[in-house]
C-alpha cells in the first residue's frame, strides 16, 4: 500500500509540474495568434503554392494579411508580386486557398502615380485624385466603382485609398507633386473623399482613409526620414477625418510619419497616442481599425529600432501594422520576428494583453463586416 500511495503521490506531483505549463503554452499560443491578427505584411513571389514560405507563416502566425507590390525596392528589380491582372488574380487566389482564416489582402491602388495596378501591366487607368478633383464627384464615384470592380475581380479587398490630405504645399513631394490630393480646399476633399469612398464599398472593397493627422503641409518625404511639420500644419487638415466620421465611416484610418512638436515633441503621429487616442479616438470619435504607415519607411526605420517602433506605435493606439519588407532590405523571417517581439513585450509588462485583446477585437469587427467567410 506504501509503494502504491507513493506511486500515486509522484504521479501527482509529476502533474502539479506539468499541468501548469501546458495552460502557459495554450495561452502563449492564443496571445501570438491574435498577435498575429496585428500583422499585414509583404513578400517576395508572383506565385505561391502550400510549400512557399509565406503560406506557412501565414498558418503558423495567424497574419492578418498581405501587402502586394509591383516593384521591389531592396533589389531595384520587377516583378516582386504583380504581372498582369491573370497572374495577380492567381496569386490571390492561392493566397486565400492555401491559408486557414480570412485575409486582407491589400494595395495601394490611388490612381495616378500611386498604383500598383498599372496601365502598363494591363490593369485600368485610374486618374489620379488631383485629375479627379477638376471633376464632378458623380465622375469620381464613377472612377472609384471601375476600380473597386477590377480589385473585387482580382480578390483584393483593402485598398489603401483614398488620400484626404488636403493639398496646402503644392511643392509637397510626396503629396502635392505626385497629384496625390483632391483639393487644397478640406471642405471638397471631403466630399470627394466621400464619394470615392462609396465606389470602393459598393463593390465590397474596405476603404483607408490617410494620412492622418494631415500629410499636405509637408515639406519632406517620411518616406526618407522624419517630417516635421510643425511650422506648417494647419487644423483644417483634421476636417476631412471630423466630416468623414460624423458621417460614419469607420473602418480604416492610416496614421502618417510625421511629427508635430506643438502636440508631441517626442514622436510621430505614428507612435504618439496623444495624435491617435487624444485627436482620433476622443476629440474626433474614430472607433474603426487604426493602421501605420509603413514601418519600413525611412521615418521609422532611421530613428528608431525594430522593437521600439512595434512596441510603441501599439502602446500609441495602432491595431493593425504593415511591415511592408519592402524598404533598404528584405528579411524572409520578418514575420516571426515582430510576432515575437510583441510577445515578448507583453510578457515583459510593456504592452498589456488587454491591448493586444482591444486590437484583435477591432480587426475582427471590421473582417466580419466586410469580408465574406
Amino acid at each position: 500500500m506504501r509503494v502504491c500511495k507513493k506511486i500515486t503521490l509522484f504521479f501527482l506531483f509529476i502533474l502539479a509540474l506539468l499541468f501548469p505549463v501546458k495552460i502557459q503554452q495554450e495561452e502563449s499560443i492564443d496571445l501570438k495568434q491574435k498577435i498575429g491578427q496585428m500583422l499585414i505584411v509583404g513578400f517576395r513571389g508572383t506565385e505561391v503554392n502550400e510549400d512557399s514560405e509565406i503560406i506557412k507563416q501565414i498558418n503558423e502566425y495567424n497574419l492578418s494579411g498581405v501587402i502586394l507590390f509591383d516593384w521591389d525596392v531592396p533589389s531595384q528589380q520587377f516583378p516582386r508580386n504583380i504581372v498582369n491582372p491573370k497572374q495577380t488574380k492567381e496569386l490571390i487566389t492561392n493566397l486565400k486557398l492555401f491559408t486557414s482564416s480570412s485575409l486582407f489582402v491589400a494595395v495601394d491602388a490611388e490612381g495616378g502615380a500611386v498604383n500598383r495596378l498599372k496601365e502598363s501591366y494591363g490593369f485600368i487607368n485610374i486618374p489620379s485624385a488631383e485629375e479627379m478633383g477638376e471633376e464632378s464627384p458623380e465622375k469620381v464615384k464613377e472612377n472609384a466603382l471601375l476600380l473597386a470592380e477590377e480589385l473585387n475581380e482580382l480578390g483584393i479587398n483593402i485598398d489603401f485609398a483614398p488620400v484626404v490630405d488636403v493639398n496646402l504645399n503644392p511643392d509637397n513631394p510626396i503629396i502635392g507633386q505626385l497629384g496625390r490630393s483632391f483639393s487644397n480646399d478640406p471642405e471638397k476633399v471631403t466630399l470627394y473623399a466621400s464619394k470615392f469612398i462609396e465606389g470602393l464599398k459598393e463593390k465590397d472593397i474596405i476603404p483607408v482613409i490617410k494620412h492622418f493627422p494631415g500629410h499636405g503641409s509637408a515639406a519632406t518625404d517620411s518616406h526618407l526620414g522624419i517630417t516635421d511639420v510643425t511650422k506648417t500644419f494647419q487644423t483644417e487638415e483634421l476636417i476631412p477625418y471630423q466630416k468623414l466620421i460624423e458621417q460614419g465611416y469607420s473602418d480604416m484610418i492610416m496614421t502618417a510619419h510625421i511629427i508635430n512638436k506643438n502636440i508631441d515633441p517626442n514622436y510621430p503621429a505614428t507612435l504618439s497616442p496623444l495624435f491617435i487616442e487624444n485627436i482620433l479616438r476622443q476629440e474626433l470619435g474614430f472607433k474603426g481599425v487604426v493602421v501605420s504607415d509603413d514601418m519600413d519607411m525611412g521615418a521609422i526605420v532611421n530613428n528608431y529600432g525594430f522593437k521600439e517602433s512595434l512596441i510603441k506605435a501599439i502602446q500609441a493606439g495602432c491595431d493593425l501594422l504593415i511591415i511592408s519588407n519592402n524598404g533598404n532590405t528584405y528579411n524572409e523571417n520578418i514575420p516571426q520576428q515582430a510576432v515575437e517581439t510583441i510577445f515578448q513585450a507583453v510578457q515583459k509588462g510593456e504592452l498589456s494583453e488587454q491591448r493586444i485583446n482591444q486590437a484583435y477585437e477591432r480587426i475582427q469587427g471590421l473582417k466580419q463586416k466586410s469580408l465574406s467567410y
